[in-house]
Protein backbone atom coordinates (compact mmCIF):
# COMPACT_ATOMS: atom_id res chain seq x y z
CA UNK A 1 0.00 0.00 0.00
CA UNK A 2 2.75 2.45 0.96
CA UNK A 3 4.76 1.57 -2.16
CA UNK A 4 1.67 2.21 -4.30
CA UNK A 5 1.14 5.61 -2.68
CA UNK A 6 4.80 6.56 -3.10
CA UNK A 7 4.70 5.64 -6.79
CA UNK A 8 1.43 7.51 -7.30
CA UNK A 9 2.92 10.68 -5.85
CA UNK A 10 6.09 10.36 -7.93
CA UNK A 11 3.99 9.99 -11.09
CA UNK A 12 1.56 12.85 -10.42
CA UNK A 13 3.86 15.41 -8.77
CA UNK A 14 6.79 16.21 -11.07
CA UNK A 15 7.59 19.57 -9.44
CA UNK A 16 9.79 19.35 -6.35
CA UNK A 17 8.66 22.63 -4.75
CA UNK A 18 5.03 22.26 -3.68
CA UNK A 19 2.30 23.49 -1.39
CA UNK A 20 0.24 20.90 0.45
CA UNK A 21 -3.29 22.00 1.33
CA UNK A 22 -3.14 21.30 5.05
CA UNK A 23 -5.77 20.98 7.79
CA UNK A 24 -3.63 18.98 10.19
CA UNK A 25 -5.96 15.99 9.84
CA UNK A 26 -4.79 12.50 8.95
CA UNK A 27 -5.16 12.80 5.15
CA UNK A 28 -3.24 16.03 4.62
CA UNK A 29 -0.66 15.19 7.31
CA UNK A 30 -0.07 11.76 5.73
CA UNK A 31 0.34 13.34 2.30
CA UNK A 32 2.69 16.02 3.62
CA UNK A 33 4.86 13.52 5.51
CA UNK A 34 5.17 11.18 2.51
CA UNK A 35 6.04 14.05 0.15
CA UNK A 36 8.68 15.24 2.60
CA UNK A 37 10.10 11.71 2.90
CA UNK A 38 10.25 11.57 -0.91
CA UNK A 39 12.45 14.70 -0.79
CA UNK A 40 9.89 17.19 -2.06
CA UNK A 41 10.32 20.78 -0.86
CA UNK A 42 7.03 20.98 1.05
CA UNK A 43 5.29 24.06 2.44
CA UNK A 44 2.02 23.53 4.29
CA UNK A 45 -0.80 26.03 3.80
CA UNK A 46 -3.93 26.42 5.91
CA UNK A 47 -6.73 28.91 5.29
CA UNK A 48 -9.71 29.82 7.42
CA UNK A 49 -11.33 32.45 9.57
CA UNK A 50 -9.60 33.79 12.68
CA UNK A 51 -9.19 31.17 15.43
CA UNK A 52 -10.93 28.48 13.37
CA UNK A 53 -10.30 24.82 14.11
CA UNK A 54 -8.09 24.14 11.09
CA UNK A 55 -5.67 27.01 11.67
CA UNK A 56 -5.23 26.22 15.35
CA UNK A 57 -4.89 22.45 14.85
CA UNK A 58 -2.68 22.73 11.77
CA UNK A 59 -0.22 24.93 13.66
CA UNK A 60 0.10 22.23 16.30
CA UNK A 61 0.61 19.38 13.82
CA UNK A 62 2.97 21.29 11.52
CA UNK A 63 5.22 21.92 14.52
CA UNK A 64 5.20 18.21 15.42
CA UNK A 65 6.11 17.07 11.88
CA UNK A 66 8.60 19.93 11.51
CA UNK A 67 7.53 21.29 8.12
CA UNK A 68 7.24 24.96 7.05
CA UNK A 69 3.69 26.18 7.58
CA UNK A 70 1.84 29.24 6.33
CA UNK A 71 -1.64 30.35 7.38
CA UNK A 72 -4.09 32.83 5.89
CA UNK A 73 -7.03 34.32 7.78
CA UNK A 74 -10.04 35.09 5.61
CA UNK A 75 -11.21 38.69 5.77
CA UNK A 76 -14.84 38.93 6.87
CA UNK A 77 -15.36 42.10 4.85
CA UNK A 78 -14.40 40.56 1.48
CA UNK A 79 -15.92 37.13 2.09
CA UNK A 80 -19.39 37.84 0.67
CA UNK A 81 -17.90 39.33 -2.48
CA UNK A 82 -15.69 36.27 -3.01
CA UNK A 83 -18.64 33.96 -2.27
CA UNK A 84 -20.79 35.59 -4.96
CA UNK A 85 -17.91 35.53 -7.43
CA UNK A 86 -17.35 31.80 -6.84
CA UNK A 87 -21.06 31.01 -7.23
CA UNK A 88 -21.03 32.66 -10.64
CA UNK A 89 -17.72 31.09 -11.61
CA UNK A 90 -18.67 27.45 -10.97
CA UNK A 91 -22.40 27.97 -11.75
CA UNK A 92 -23.79 25.16 -9.58
CA UNK A 93 -26.27 25.07 -6.70
CA UNK A 94 -24.35 22.65 -4.49
CA UNK A 95 -23.38 24.33 -1.20
CA UNK A 96 -20.48 21.90 -0.81
CA UNK A 97 -19.08 22.79 -4.23
CA UNK A 98 -19.39 26.51 -3.48
CA UNK A 99 -17.66 26.10 -0.11
CA UNK A 100 -14.81 24.12 -1.64
CA UNK A 101 -14.43 26.60 -4.49
CA UNK A 102 -14.08 29.43 -1.95
CA UNK A 103 -11.47 27.47 0.00
CA UNK A 104 -9.42 26.71 -3.11
CA UNK A 105 -9.73 30.31 -4.30
CA UNK A 106 -7.91 31.43 -1.17
CA UNK A 107 -5.44 28.52 -1.21
CA UNK A 108 -4.54 29.28 -4.84
CA UNK A 109 -4.32 33.02 -4.27
CA UNK A 110 -2.00 32.68 -1.28
CA UNK A 111 0.12 30.00 -2.98
CA UNK A 112 0.73 32.33 -5.91
CA UNK A 113 1.64 35.17 -3.54
CA UNK A 114 4.17 32.84 -1.90
CA UNK A 115 5.69 32.03 -5.29
CA UNK A 116 4.37 28.50 -5.78
CA UNK A 117 2.96 26.92 -8.96
CA UNK A 118 1.64 23.58 -7.67
CA UNK A 119 -0.77 22.65 -4.88
CA UNK A 120 -1.04 18.99 -3.89
CA UNK A 121 -4.16 17.75 -2.11
CA UNK A 122 -5.29 14.58 -0.36
CA UNK A 123 -8.69 14.61 -2.07
CA UNK A 124 -9.88 11.10 -2.86
CA UNK A 125 -8.90 9.38 0.38
CA UNK A 126 -12.33 9.84 1.97
CA UNK A 127 -14.06 8.49 -1.11
CA UNK A 128 -11.79 5.46 -1.52
CA UNK A 129 -11.27 4.50 2.12
CA UNK A 130 -14.77 5.05 3.53
CA UNK A 131 -13.99 8.32 5.30
CA UNK A 132 -17.50 9.73 5.02
CA UNK A 133 -20.20 8.91 7.54
CA UNK A 134 -22.49 7.63 4.78
CA UNK A 135 -20.30 4.52 4.54
CA UNK A 136 -21.00 3.72 8.17
CA UNK A 137 -24.72 4.24 7.68
CA UNK A 138 -24.90 1.82 4.72
CA UNK A 139 -22.65 -0.85 6.27
CA UNK A 140 -25.52 -3.35 6.73
CA UNK A 141 -25.90 -3.27 2.93
CA UNK A 142 -23.99 -5.45 0.49
CA UNK A 143 -20.44 -4.80 -0.69
CA UNK A 144 -21.92 -3.95 -4.08
CA UNK A 145 -23.96 -1.14 -2.51
CA UNK A 146 -20.85 0.26 -0.83
CA UNK A 147 -18.92 0.11 -4.11
CA UNK A 148 -21.81 1.83 -5.89
CA UNK A 149 -21.74 4.60 -3.28
CA UNK A 150 -17.97 4.87 -3.66
CA UNK A 151 -18.28 5.30 -7.43
CA UNK A 152 -20.93 8.01 -6.99
CA UNK A 153 -18.76 9.87 -4.47
CA UNK A 154 -15.71 9.60 -6.74
CA UNK A 155 -17.61 10.90 -9.76
CA UNK A 156 -18.87 13.87 -7.73
CA UNK A 157 -15.42 14.63 -6.33
CA UNK A 158 -13.72 14.51 -9.72
CA UNK A 159 -16.42 16.69 -11.30
CA UNK A 160 -16.11 19.22 -8.47
CA UNK A 161 -12.33 19.37 -8.73
CA UNK A 162 -12.51 19.85 -12.48
CA UNK A 163 -14.68 22.90 -11.83
CA UNK A 164 -12.34 24.14 -9.13
CA UNK A 165 -9.34 23.84 -11.46
CA UNK A 166 -10.80 26.77 -13.40
CA UNK A 167 -10.51 28.83 -10.22
CA UNK A 168 -6.90 27.87 -9.47
CA UNK A 169 -6.01 28.65 -13.08
CA UNK A 170 -6.93 32.30 -12.43
CA UNK A 171 -3.71 32.42 -10.42
CA UNK A 172 -1.79 30.17 -12.84
CA UNK A 173 -1.80 27.41 -10.22
CA UNK A 174 -1.94 23.68 -10.96
CA UNK A 175 -3.91 21.48 -8.56
CA UNK A 176 -2.64 17.90 -8.23
CA UNK A 177 -4.69 15.11 -6.62
CA UNK A 178 -2.49 11.97 -6.45
CA UNK A 179 -5.15 9.79 -4.84
CA UNK A 180 -7.48 10.34 -7.78
CA UNK A 181 -5.06 8.88 -10.32
CA UNK A 182 -6.96 6.19 -12.24
CA UNK A 183 -4.47 3.43 -11.41
CA UNK A 184 -4.55 4.29 -7.73
CA UNK A 185 -8.36 4.32 -7.71
CA UNK A 186 -8.42 0.80 -9.13
CA UNK A 187 -5.79 -0.33 -6.63
CA UNK A 188 -7.66 1.19 -3.67
CA UNK A 189 -10.95 -0.44 -4.69
CA UNK A 190 -9.28 -3.83 -4.29
CA UNK A 191 -8.33 -3.17 -0.67
CA UNK A 192 -10.68 -5.28 1.51
CA UNK A 193 -13.37 -3.29 3.29
CA UNK A 194 -12.18 -4.54 6.68
CA UNK A 195 -9.10 -2.35 6.30
CA UNK A 196 -11.30 0.69 5.67
CA UNK A 197 -14.36 0.35 7.90
CA UNK A 198 -15.27 -2.09 10.70
CA UNK A 199 -19.05 -1.78 10.92
CA UNK A 200 -22.02 0.53 11.31
CA UNK A 201 -20.69 1.83 14.64
CA UNK A 202 -17.28 2.71 13.24
CA UNK A 203 -16.99 6.48 13.69
CA UNK A 204 -13.27 6.56 12.92
CA UNK A 205 -12.94 4.64 9.59
CA UNK A 206 -10.03 4.85 7.10
CA UNK A 207 -8.10 2.41 9.29
CA UNK A 208 -5.40 1.45 6.81
CA UNK A 209 -4.66 5.12 6.10
CA UNK A 210 -4.50 5.93 9.81
CA UNK A 211 -2.20 2.98 10.50
CA UNK A 212 0.17 3.91 7.65
CA UNK A 213 0.11 7.57 8.64
CA UNK A 214 1.15 6.72 12.19
CA UNK A 215 3.85 4.36 10.91
CA UNK A 216 5.46 7.05 8.72
CA UNK A 217 5.56 9.57 11.56
CA UNK A 218 2.24 11.43 11.61
CA UNK A 219 1.51 12.28 15.26
CA UNK A 220 -1.10 10.08 16.92
CA UNK A 221 -3.30 13.08 17.70
CA UNK A 222 -3.62 13.63 13.93
CA UNK A 223 -3.54 10.02 12.71
CA UNK A 224 -6.49 9.02 14.89
CA UNK A 225 -8.51 12.24 14.87
CA UNK A 226 -12.07 11.99 13.55
CA UNK A 227 -12.83 13.62 10.22
CA UNK A 228 -13.67 17.32 9.95
CA UNK A 229 -14.18 18.53 6.38
CA UNK A 230 -12.32 21.63 5.22
CA UNK A 231 -15.44 23.78 4.88
CA UNK A 232 -16.25 23.10 8.54
CA UNK A 233 -12.75 23.26 9.94
CA UNK A 234 -12.08 26.57 8.17
CA UNK A 235 -15.47 27.98 9.33
CA UNK A 236 -16.40 28.74 5.69
CA UNK A 237 -19.59 26.69 6.10
CA UNK A 238 -20.52 28.70 9.20
CA UNK A 239 -20.22 32.02 7.37
CA UNK A 240 -21.94 30.77 4.22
Amino acid sequence: MLNEINNTIRITVPHKKIVVSFSGGVDSAFLAKICSDLKYDVTLLTIGFENCHDILFAKQISHLINLPHKTYEIDYNEFNEIKQHMKKKINVDSISWIENSIAFYYISKVSRQLGFDVIVTANGIDELFCGYDIYRRIMPCSDDKILQTMNIKLKNEISMLNKISSISSIFDITLVHPFLLRNFIEFAKQVPLFYKIRGENDFLRKHIIRTLAFQVGVPKISAYKRKKSMQYGSAIHKFI
